[in-house]
């Protein structure tokens, strides 16, 4: 199998680039992914017939349920899954190259928030860390390994040692980043108010069926009242990813150079739409190069004409069938 310059994916400078990189990415798994190949080929696209990247086909997030979606033959050093109930099959992505994840999270934290040793690293994530394979918690415990700080580290259900650790670094003007899963952090912000003017909160989504689910802003409101700060910052990512966009407020979220998020009709699911219109989120990730890049998932969103985008939800079992039409 022919190899691809990994370096590319990380180097791109302007749209120009990224365009080029998607294109032979797209070439690269076509020939080297055979579920994705059938599915192509399904829809009569092949490298001969795609000259855009609003062309690539998305392969529906859904087959990292029932499929192996690999393009390589290497044995994978790691398997993420997702998190899942009895009645339902988990995703398994499965990663032979983890250093790709490691150089992907690395940069895109780094271009966002700076280097891992500047802050003091704390993870309020109890849902991720009561099972195996989640692709967060492996991130966030490399970012704390770098971060280096003696109080960084990992939280469950000790939100009272949490709290106090909080308040210490806050005594000191310790910079500090609080990664927490959304139940938890209503937890924390419910169990006593803290005024946290040195620490960014960054929520990761999702009530995993601890509570009602809550509307972004609602949910923001209440962490920013009861952890006393002005933004909520947000993470967007998933298993079957291994690039992850971010937002610092409001819920408008950003992407590295080297992710991009598209939008499709919900009534068309194989139609790209315009900015400003609410559609099916596609994910291009280039960092998935020996997965699949291309995955139109099942999250509502909206694209702004600078680029960044919103998610306003996610389809039911209704609108899901539309993106079904396309599964073989």
């Amino acid at each position: 199998m022919k190899q691809f310059d990994t370096h590319r994916i990380f180097n791109i400078n302007n749209a120009d680039e990224f365009e080029e990189v998607a294109l032979d990415i797209f070439k690269f798994q076509y020939e080297n992914n055979g579920v994705y190949r059938d599915f192509c080929i399904h829809l009569r696209k092949s490298p001969q017939s795609v000259s855009t990247t609003l062309e690539i086909p998305f392969l529906p997030i859904s087959f990292f349920k029932t499929h192996r979606v690999i393009s390589t033959q290497k044995e994978s050093q790691t398997i993420f899954t997702s998190s899942g109930t009895t009645q339902s099959t988990t995703s398994k992505h499965f990663v032979p190259h983890i250093g790709l994840y490691e150089e992907s999270f690395l940069r895109a934290f780094e271009l966002f928030y700076g280097k891992p040793k500047d802050f003091c690293i704390l993870a309020l994530l109890p849902s991720y860390l009561e099972r195996e394979g989640s692709s967060l918690i492996y991130m966030v415990n490399s970012l704390i390994e770098q971060s280096g700080h003696p109080s960084s580290g990992f939280y469950l259900h000790n939100l009272d040692e949490l709290r106090d650790k909080l308040k210490h670094l806050e005594q000191k003007g310790t910079k500090t980043l609080l990664v927490g899963v959304s139940f938890a952090l209503l937890d924390l912000a419910e169990a006593s108010p803290l005024s946290l003017k040195n620490t960014i909160v960054m929520e990761t989504g999702g009530m995993k069926g601890r509570r009602k689910e809550l509307i972004r802003e609602e949910l923001h409101r209440t962490l920013k009242k009861g952890l006393g700060v002005e933004h909520i910052h947000s993470e967007y990512g998933m298993t079957e990813l291994l690039s992850q966009g971010y937002s610092k407020g409001s819920g408008i979220f950003e992407t590295p150079p080297w992710m991009k998020i598209l939008t499709r009709d919900t009534e068309d699911p194989l139609s790209i739409q315009p900015h400003g219109k609410t559609g099916g989120i596609n994910v291009i990730d280039l960092a998935n190069l020996y997965s699949c890049s291309f995955i139109a998932t099942q999250d509502l969103g909206k694209i702004h004409p600078n680029g960044t985008f919103e998610v306003l939800g996610r389809f039911d079992d209704s609108d899901i069938r539309g993106c079904n039409l396309m599964v073989l």
